[in-house]
């Protein structure tokens, strides 16, 4: 009896294509799935470290007064993790605002349906831009964020006449580990690209980094997707690459330049 031979796996647009991802340990799952599918190796370094707030109290306070509130804005998936109350709790006049996709998706996973998202720009001028935000006079906004956070959103907000409280509702900390695992990668020449999704994360990267291995990472091009963190990444001597957006837009711009210019 003869046995067919079985053809090849069909290689991905991105195979052998080594990409760091930098996203905190549980948001980096998704972008890992999609880098893998197409063929990449995924290269897994959390560069923040996610932990809950020290003091709950401010957190517990305003998940038992939600019914006063009309808008809650979460700001990312970090702040859905830890942010977000029971779904029972949820009042159904409140509306639910997120800047893009992935924080909407976090929403909806827990319960949380039908949050609205920019047309635009997935950040805080796109919430700016969307029509239940522009006439806020007399309402009642709760921004779920992380410690620390910019103020633009809620200023903007009070500005226009709401009420705005922020709830610091989780805290941001630098990898406790080291970067062995990352040296040695880059020092083997096995990353070819690096994603960031905070200039945080960045700023911790360097202070990991011996400075061989930090001038072996700047030679890897850096995908962004936000002209903050891009400008951030240029002044620390990095090349970024800015994308149109969180994991679709990072993925499209890892497609676009490796299909410009190959791994040789």
């Amino acid at each position: 009896m003869h046995s067919l031979a079985r053809s090849p796996e069909p290689l991905g647009p991105l195979t052998g294509v080594g990409v760091i991802v930098t996203r905190p340990a549980r948001q980096a799952a998704g972008l890992t799935r999609q880098l893998a599918a197409l063929g990449a190796t995924p290269i897994v370094f959390p560069a923040i470290v996610i932990l809950p707030p020290a003091d709950r109290a401010p957190l517990d306070a305003v998940h038992a007064t939600l019914d006063q509130y009309d808008i809650a804005i979460f700001v990312s998936a970090n702040a859905v993790e830890y942010g977000v109350p029971a779904p029972e709790t949820w009042p159904a006049k409140l509306l639910a605002l997120a800047p893009g996709p992935g924080t909407a998706a976090a929403l909806a996973a827990t319960g949380i349906a039908e949050a609205r998202i920019p047309a635009s720009t997935f950040d805080s001028a796109g919430l700016l831009a969307l029509p239940e935000l522009r006439d806020v006079a007399g309402k009642r906004v709760v921004i779920f964020r992380g410690e620390g956070g910019r103020a633009d959103l809620g200023d903007t907000l009070r500005e226009r006449g709401a009420t705005v409280t922020y709830l610091e509702c989780y805290r941001r900390a630098a990898p406790a580990t080291g970067a062995a695992g990352l040296s040695e990668v880059l020092r083997e020449g096995r990353a070819h690209a690096l994603t960031l999704t905070s200039s945080e994360g960045l700023d911790n990267l360097c202070a990991l980094l011996a400075a061989g291995d930090l001038e072996r990472l700047r030679r890897v091009p850096a995908f962004v997707p936000h002209p903050r963190i891009a400008e951030h990444a240029r002044t620390l001597g990095f090349v970024p690459v800015e994308t149109g957006g969180a994991d679709a837009g990072l993925i499209a711009g890892l497609l676009e330049w490796f299909g410009r210019y190959p791994l040789s």
